[in-house]
């Protein structure tokens, strides 16, 4: 109680401060304090207003409470009533059981009459059974499905219905339920008759829809009956444990696996050569299967598929899982290289084509993005995987075998044949790309990936091949130079071998173009280009030696005393050079340049080196000068010869010998130096024992002199590192030996003594 006082005094001390609060809020300025009266009457009413809220909500829950006081009472009052009512029952239900166990034999009594009921509703056709089985047989014989399944539902319906009753009568009582059965013996088998008529008109489909597509009706529709009343029994037996004898059949099960098994012989059958007899034979396989499952696919869309309800549409699955049985057994075998292109091409290919499941006619019944891949992956890669495994075998093998082919006709007695711009040409490269080609259209079929892959490897088997090409020109080089006489045509042949360089890259080049979607290089092309540089290269430089063994007499006439006469060294050497590159015309660009260009840098040089070997010293002004007219005619000879050949600029390699020409004709040697520095600045790659040869040829220049001039540019070294050009630094300068020395001074002595 004093807290409950306590509360009320700070409750009510709250209000009074909040009240106060308000009223000093509201009294804040002077002129508030007229409106006292008016603040006084607005408060009075809100409290009027709170007290009659206050009111009314108590009023409300009052009244709740005593209608809640009511219902209680109410409800106490019936639940007196029900234990009431429930003693009463109780007592009746008591009094009840005796009178229950009494009506026993009323039980017995019902469940007797109902069996005879059923046996009396039963009794014609049990009598009749043996005639109905007769006739159901006849009709079965005669093909008329539907009547002889009505009857034989008539049948089975009067033995379950009697061994049902059986059954409920007495579930342990064999005897009599092995009479019932005995009895219906005939039945079984004419469902098994039934059922076997059925087959045969299932497996028979494609021709029976086309001749009696009511047969193919009546069949579905005596198999819907039977799935039906499989199901009715099925149910009956979850509630009583009653089921017939032979049920379910499973009918439609069964007529799924007819189906299934009518078209895998469909498509096993249409394999009519073996490998033995026909090389195509898979080919042919393929083809007759394609046409097959079209022709049966396209009667199943127009005729079959009205004979079947709509949730029956499993034709496509049944055929697309025959064909991928089939393709799998087919994968298994051991197939060489075309056959497993042929197979995966049919695969990938052929099968999702308008050809065969994507043709216009199916496009309703079949959606091919729908449809599960014919080969599962890893038997797809396994097969690509050997695919490539004997390709790069075969592949081998054929290269080999044509270049042994290339290289009998390098043996010919007749010049190879010629292109449509008259260069000579051998049918290696065409005979290669020839193969590449045809396996890469090939793997194209298969797959863009595998295309790639095709194209990577015949590139490296390309370069493997380019090596030993290398080889086998190096080789034919050398055959030749023990007897200079055979080949017959070497140099055209080797011209021929150089060409193949610029047709083996052009071809390259359009493989790559037209089988490649990327332009990144592959691995091999670097080193396939390199190696058919080198082999152009190489037999350029064949070709050269060879020029160069028939001038080599004629080149060491050069610079000799002989020559200073009246020699026709270089008259010979242009017109050999010239004929020569008769044939040398037939060389492609840019190889045939390269070799004029080549063949005019070591004619100079070979000049030069005659120069260098001091075969000759002039003994006076009238040599010099004679010999540095007949320098600067060659040179000019050689200009004249190589434009002709080449069109090319020939000025400084033949002002090489120009430029040696007036180090020789100069009369003044006090002028020396100055000579034989222009000739350095103009090439700067000529050494000090060059200058020294010169010098001995020239065979005035005092001891002094020489060691001047070289002295001179020793220190004025010019560095030639950057000369795009360089004449002399290849050229050696022979030393003079000991024996040579002493022979020399013995003749200057002798001359001396004279």
């Amino acid at each position: 109680g004093c807290t409950d006082c306590g509360s009320l005094l700070e409750t009510s001390r709250e209000a009074v401060a909040t009240a106060v609060q308000r009223v000093a809020g509201m009294l804040q300025r002077s002129d508030q304090l007229d409106k006292v009266e008016q603040y006084r009457r607005r408060e009075a009413r809100k409290k009027a207003s709170v007290e009659a809220r206050l009111k009314a909500a108590i009023q409300s829950q009052l009244d709740g409470v005593r209608t809640g006081l009511t219902q209680l009472h109410s409800a106490l009052l019936d639940v007196k009533d029900i234990q009431g009512s429930l003693a009463d029952v109780s007592k009746d239900w008591r009094q009840s059981i005796n009178t229950i166990e009494n009506l026993k034999d009323v039980k017995d009594a019902v469940v007797q009459h109902s069996q005879l009921a059923s046996a009396v509703e039963n009794l014609k056709n049990i009598f009749s059974v043996p005639e109905i089985v007769t006739e159901t047989r006849e009709l079965i014989e005669q093909a008329e499905l539907l009547q002889a399944h009505r009857k034989l539902m008539e049948l089975e319906c009067s033995r379950d219905d009697l061994m049902y009753e059986q059954y409920r009568m007495d579930s342990k009582n064999t005897s009599d339920m092995n009479l019932i059965s005995n009895y219906f013996e005939d039945v079984q088998g004419l469902s098994d008759e039934l059922a076997k008529q059925l087959w045969m008109v299932l497996q028979r489909s494609m021709v029976t829809v086309r001749r009696d597509p009511t047969m193919l009706v009546s069949v579905v529709r005596i198999i819907e009956r039977e799935e039906k009343i499989d199901r009715r029994m099925v149910d009956r037996k979850k509630q009583t444990g009653f089921i017939p004898p032979g049920r379910p059949k499973r009918w439609k099960d069964k007529m799924f696996e007819v189906l299934e098994g009518t078209v895998s012989t469909r498509i096993e059958g249409t394999q009519s050569v073996t490998r033995e007899a026909d090389k195509m034979w898979l080919v042919r396989l393929l083809e007759i299967t394609r046409k097959y499952v079209l022709d049966d696919l396209i009667v199943v869309k127009n005729l079959m598929v009205q004979c079947f309800p709509p949730h029956y549409n499993t034709f496509n699955s049944l055929y697309h899982n025959a064909v991928s049985i089939r393709v799998t057994e087919l994968a298994s075998e051991d197939l060489e290289a075309n056959e497993i292109v042929s197979l995966l091409t049919w695969v990938l290919n052929t099968y999702k084509s308008v050809e065969m499941m994507g043709h216009p006619e199916l496009r309703s019944e079949c959606d091919i993005n729908q449809l599960e891949p014919l080969l599962p992956q890893h038997v797809v890669d396994d097969l690509l995987s050997k695919y490539v495994k004997t390709f790069t075998s075969n592949i081998t093998g054929w290269l080999r075998k044509a270049l042994e082919t290339d290289k009998k006709d390098w043996q010919k007695e007749t010049e190879p044949e010629a292109d449509q711009d008259g260069y000579y040409q051998t049918t290696l490269p065409a005979i290669v790309f020839q193969m590449f080609e045809q396996n890469l259209q090939v793997a194209a079929q298969i797959d863009g990936d595998f295309k790639e892959q095709v194209l990577k490897l015949c590139l490296k088997q390309m370069n493997t091949f380019l090596i030993r090409y290398r080889e086998e020109a190096m080789a034919y080089k050398e055959e030749h130079l023990r007897d200079r006489q055979l080949p017959q045509c070497y140099v055209q042949y080797m011209i021929a071998i150089i060409n193949n360089c610029q047709t083996f890259k052009e071809s390259i080049n359009s493989l790559k173009r037209k089988y490649s979607q990327s332009s990144e290089p592959t691995d091999s092309d670097a080193a396939i280009e390199r190696t058919l540089n080198e082999v152009a290269k190489e037999g350029c430089q064949f070709l050269l030696d060879e020029v160069f063994l028939d001038l080599e007499h004629h080149l060491n006439e050069l610079l000799t005393r002989k020559w200073l006469t009246g020699s026709h060294a270089v008259d010979t050497i242009c017109v050999t050079v010239e004929d020569y590159f008769n044939d040398f015309n037939k060389i492609k660009k840019p190889f045939n340049q390269e070799m004029t260009s080549e063949a005019l840098r070591r004619v100079v040089v070979e000049y030069i080196k005659a120069v260098m070997q001091k075969r000759i010293t002039f003994k006076n002004a009238d040599e010099r000068r004679e010999g540095a007219e007949r320098m600067i005619k060659e040179a000019d000879q050689f200009k004249f010869l190589f434009r002709k050949l080449a069109g090319e600029d020939t000025d400084r390699l033949c002002g090489a010998i120009a430029a040696i020409a007036e180090v020789f004709k100069l009369t003044d040697p006090t002028l020396l130096f100055l000579e034989v520095t222009t000739l350095v600045s103009k090439y700067p790659d000529i050494r000090e024992e060059h200058i020294q040869a010169l010098l001995a040829v020239r065979g005035d220049a005092s001891r002094e002199m020489r060691q001047m001039i070289i002295g001179t540019l020793s220190e004025n070294k010019v560095s030639y590192s950057g000369v795009t050009q360089p004449i002399f630094k290849d050229i050696t300068v022979p030393t003079i030996t000991m024996t040579t020395m002493t022979t020399m001074t013995s003749m200057a002595t002798a001359k001396l003594l004279k």
